[in-house]
């Protein structure tokens, strides 16, 4: 307001934030002079410009519409509205927004989550929520009242399916299910879900679409549709037929690669509302929580090319605090994510133990001729091609050491070394806790080093259950190994590190390392989950002086990315493998 008169600076900030220097002016360290459409000139205190054009800018997503690019006015939606109650808050609370009254009303409802309404548990379920997943309903509820998409992030061994199931039968129970809900899980999920609905939502009619024989006809006589991935593709037809009051994935992970297959089914069903269920929405890089934002709410974070330079680039690259603030604050509403360390379960003690193991001397020396020779191939590869497109050979490096590492048997080239120092320190463990009568989950991503692990054990007569990928019956190993005697469960990291419920357990072992510890968390919480009466030790296997060690240090820069966004954590991110990564991962320990 300049001499009691209002003055619209709309057309001026548009012409500035369309303009070459947009980016320099948002930087600016002085005060700034604008010029008005009538000639006048007015001086504009940098941080008020440099919050007007940082505000504008996000919400016009500029670069993804090509509207924005001649618009004289800014559209505002109601998934702009969080911007803009945290904008008018930051002085600029006399800021006449025309039409705004609707949107900044809801923003103040969206912006603390404290005053969401209460809603009764479903008569029809059959356990009694606790505290945190009664919010988790009212959290989710709230989401269907206003048809917002949403990721429920709980850690592992929360309880986000009875969350959901909870969910599904208030909308039964209030007559909102006019359609099915289309559910989408791992293959190896599918027995789990099915379980906990006859366990905890039994009134819930559903339907299995799965096997050599799927039909697909009556789908709506049933409240969920439970189909898988990797059907996606073969049943689009039919399933893009159905409308569906919702669209829930579990383990929603798998799609965090937009180019997937299902991935781009997916954007293609029809439904009332979506739904994420994943304990990981973050593993590797930021462009995964775009990909389940972009099936959520399309268009929510923008384009990929938009959000790649104005999120991705800023925060992976550069640990831009800005940009990590205002990416946070735009996602907050749509994701809720408790952690077991947020949350008082009264579960008991888990400790976590680094077991080292140094190599034997032949086993020593074949680490170091791999070594040698996998980085002289990587480097040349790097130099040739570029750290970026030099990807599949430098993991295929990474992966014979690591099998050096594991057992040498494992790794598919000439030599004579058959002693394997890790082994060795397991049985010895094993032989010692099963006397004392633990029962014992070891997990390895490798499926010949579980059977190698397998025939060691039938030597010294130690009874054991497994479950690998190939597994046809994974009722049958769970129940014996929680209802029985048996000691030992070997469990491929891919096939079991989610939706087992394995509490008789008090000791998981990993055998071999991965980059992300996340993957290792999922496994480990099928032991520390709700149920566990005894305190859990977990041991984490590392070859001493190799690159084992290295992955620990990796992964703690991996995990930084989910802190920052998720936590508020300031530590620097690092979402990509670097060349200073690789001269590390291959250093001599000498």
């Amino acid at each position: 307001m300049i001499n009691g008169e209002k003055i619209n600076l709309l057309p001026i900030l548009l012409k500035i934030i369309r303009s070459k220097d947009s980016e320099i002016l948002e930087g600016y360290k002085i005060d700034v002079m604008l010029r008005l459409e009538d000639g006048c000139e007015i001086l504009v205190r940098r941080d008020r410009i440099n919050q007007l054009l940082t505000f504008m800018r996000s919400i016009m997503k500029i670069g993804s519409n090509d509207d924005t690019k001649t618009n004289t006015t800014l559209k505002l939606s109601l998934l702009d509205a969080l911007q803009l109650e945290q904008f008018k808050t930051n002085d600029f609370t006399n800021a006449d927004w025309s039409g705004s009254k609707v949107l900044l009303e809801f923003a103040n409802k969206l912006h603390d989550f404290k005053g969401i309404t209460k809603i009764d548990s479903p008569k029809s379920l059959q356990t009694q929520l606790r505290s945190y997943q009664q919010e988790g309903l009212n959290w989710l509820q709230f989401l269907r009242e206003y048809s917002f998409g949403g990721i429920l992030a709980d850690e592992m061994g929360l309880g986000k399916t009875i969350q959901t199931l909870a969910h599904i039968l208030v909308e039964k129970e209030n007559k909102r299910l006019s359609n099915p809900v289309l559910l989408i899980v791992p293959t190896s999920l599918v027995v789990n879900w099915e379980s906990e609905i006859l366990k905890f939502a039994p009134s819930l009619l559903f339907k299995i679409i799965q096997g050599a024989k799927r039909d697909f006809d009556d789908l709506n006589h049933f409240d969920i549709l439970i189909t898988t991935y990797p059907l996606l593709y073969r049943d689009f037809e039919h399933l893009k037929k159905q409308h569906y009051s919702f669209i829930i994935l579990d383990e929603a992970q798998n799609i965090k690669n937009k180019n997937t297959t299902a991935a781009q089914f997916l954007m293609h069903l029809t439904s009332d509302y979506r739904l994420c269920l994943t304990g990981t929405p973050l593993e590797n890089h930021l462009g995964e929580l775009w990909s389940l934002f972009n099936f959520l709410t399309p268009g929510f974070l923008g384009d990929d090319r938009y959000f790649n330079r104005e999120f991705r680039a800023k925060i992976e690259k550069s640990n831009n605090e800005a940009a990590k603030k205002t990416l946070s604050t735009r996602i907050k509403p749509f994701m809720l994510r408790r952690t077991k360390a947020q949350i008082d379960l009264d579960l008991p003690q888990k400790t976590e133990i680094i077991q080292k193991c140094e190599l034997t001397e032949q086993q020593r020396d074949l680490y170091e001729v791999v070594r040698l020779a996998m980085h002289k191939k990587v480097q040349e590869e790097i130099d040739k091609k570029g750290l970026n497109k030099s990807h599949i050979i430098l993991l295929d490096a990474l992966l014979k050491l690591r099998q050096v590492c594991c057992d040498p048997r494992l790794l598919k080239m000439e030599h004579n070394v058959t002693e394997s120092a890790k082994l060795n320190m397991l049985i010895e463990m094993v032989e010692e806790m099963v006397e004392e009568g633990r029962k014992i989950l070891i997990f390895s991503q490798f499926t010949g080093m579980l059977s190698l692990i397998e025939a060691e054990l039938n030597s010294i007569k130690i009874p054991f259950v497994k479950l690998c990928g190939d597994t046809k019956d994974r009722k049958a190993p769970v129940n014996e190994f929680q209802n029985g005697t048996t000691p030992i469960f070997l469990i491929s990291l891919k096939a079991g590190g989610v939706g087992l419920n394995l509490t008789a357990a008090d000791v998981v072992i990993h055998y071999d390392p991965w980059w992300n510890p996340a993957v290792e968390n999922q496994a480990t919480d099928r032991a520390h989950r709700i149920g566990q009466t005894k305190s859990v030790f977990v041991y984490k296997f590392i070859a001493k002086d190799t690159l084992e060690e290295k992955i620990l240090e990796l992964q703690a820069k991996k995990s930084s990315i989910a802190g920052a966004l998720f936590d508020g954590e300031n530590s620097k991110t690092a979402a990509q493998i670097t060349q200073e990564d690789v001269n590390a991962l291959f250093e001599s320990a000498a």
